[in-house]
């Protein structure tokens, strides 16, 4: 059960991740629109277990202490992200950890580069990538404690990797696939597999 939410002046995609037989779900970088976001659980019944973020930066994070009220989940975020929120997160999350939710497991993947804490979360099928990859596009760098070699580098050896058909769902604009990126995207035209 996936469900994407454009939200805020920034269009930021949060996203709402369910599992169907236990009810249980995930949202994932709620920037805005937070009464919005409440009804779409609503609308599935969902008990929100964990309000996951993949960087920082405020269209991407400004909902959550609202929406922590409403669900009483516990907002994650990479600790080295931590300091630009305006708020207490409730807990980190790290490279390689697994969060389980109802039946299956987002595993952690940490992607700096677009702020220091970027993370994806790899769930069955899909990665959500936050700002570090887009449909023919990277994450910006020019911000502080932004780095674009960091940022190709994780791509081409965390993401690339995981297989050519795997939905990407990103941060801002359309869903694409690692394949289609990686073949397309103007970043990474030189890469190859091997």
């Amino acid at each position: 059960m996936l469900k994407q939410l454009p939200v805020g002046v920034y269009q930021a995609n949060c996203y709402i991740l369910g599992h169907k037989e236990t009810g249980q779900g995930v949202i994932i970088d709620p920037g805005d629109e937070v009464l919005r976001i409440v009804n779409e659980v609503s609308k599935v019944n969902l008990t929100i277990q964990y309000i996951l973020l993949t960087h920082g930066h405020f269209d991407h994070t400004s909902g959550a202490p609202e929406l922590k009220r409403s669900t009483k989940a516990p907002v994650l975020i990479h600790a080295a992200d931590a300091p630009a929120l305006n708020f207490r997160p409730d807990g980190y999350v790290q490279e390689g950890q697994t969060i389980v939710v109802g039946g299956y497991s987002i595993t952690v993947i940490h992607t700096p580069g677009h702020s220091p804490g970027g993370v994806c979360f790899f769930a069955p099928g899909a990665v959500f990538t936050g700002d570090t990859l887009f449909a023919g596009s990277v994450g910006r760098t020019d911000f502080p404690g932004g780095d674009h070699q960091k940022l190709i580098e994780g791509v081409r050896r965390k993401i690339f990797t995981l297989g050519d058909g795997l939905r990407v769902y990103p941060g801002h604009g359309p869903a694409t696939t690692i394949g289609r990126e990686r073949l397309t995207n103007p970043f990474f035209r030189t890469y190859k597999t091997a």
